[in-house]
């Protein structure tokens, strides 16, 4: 399949268009109008510095159903240990850069460029894109994630941990909430095992777009998001705070 390349128009060709490693489209902007044509059709961005905006449909994807999220017994251990609070929205400025600075620490390429935070914080800025804070004590970001959502789908973007366990705790609270506003799926993207350990799975794109167009024939919950009290209770044989 041959890569499109876009214009001025801030319309998509078919993602199933996209090639065998899930490249569809380069050029355009990120534009809060073009990011949301995007989502809705399946498609991201993504692209390293000094290269032009690059726009996937990786096929399959990695996706998450919230209620089939997987708690490991170190992680309920963990969690039980209640040295933590979980909070939605408080901070998606500080999540987004402690996600891109966490992979230059590590030494790793990151897209979460300059001109990307300043686009994803214009969709934070208009109530769709979210972010979960894992705090510690005293405040402090100690691990989270963000992402957008539109319909009854979270398309997640990035997560970043500085203590263990709290990006799982994260994606533990977001999958409880989400369950508990009966979403349909987190979009994981791409395969991780961090991911696949905690449930998620691998589904053909087709699938994916079927769920998709149905999802978002519910209204899109727009922010500011709030954290109910015990968004990881249902994936606990007891109480979680019994």
């Amino acid at each position: 399949m041959p890569v499109f390349q876009l214009g001025s128009s801030t319309t998509f060709p078919p993602a199933v268009f996209a090639d065998q490693t899930g490249l569809l489209a380069i050029g355009g902007d990120l534009s809060i109008e073009r990011l949301l044509s995007a989502y809705a059709e399946g498609i991201f961005p993504w692209y390293s510095e000094g290269d032009p905006i690059l726009w996937w449909s990786p096929d399959p994807r990695l996706v998450l159903i919230p209620a089939s999220l997987h708690i490991s017994k170190s992680l309920r251990k963990r969690i039980r240990k209640q040295d933590f609070y979980v909070t939605m929205d408080e901070s998606f400025t500080g999540v987004l850069e402690a996600c891109a600075e966490t992979r230059r620490e590590k030494g790793e390429e990151t897209w979460i460029m300059p001109e990307m935070m300043e686009a994803y914080q214009g969709l934070h800025d208009a109530g769709y894109a979210h972010s979960v804070e894992v705090r510690g004590d005293e405040g402090e970001l100690r691990g989270g994630l963000y992402g957008v959502s539109l319909g009854r789908i979270f398309f997640g973007e990035s997560m970043f941990t500085k203590t263990p366990d709290a990006s799982k705790i994260a994606l533990a609270a977001l999958a409880g909430q989400l369950h508990i506003w009966n979403f349909d799926l987190i979009d994981c993207q791409m395969e991780t095992r961090h991911l696949i350990s905690m449930g998620a799975a691998r589904m053909g794109r087709r699938h994916f777009l079927s769920v998709l167009k149905k999802s978002l024939q519910h209204g899109t919950c727009k922010g500011p998001w709030i954290m109910d009290a015990l968004p990881m209770a249902p994936f606990f044989s007891k109480d979680l705070y019994g």
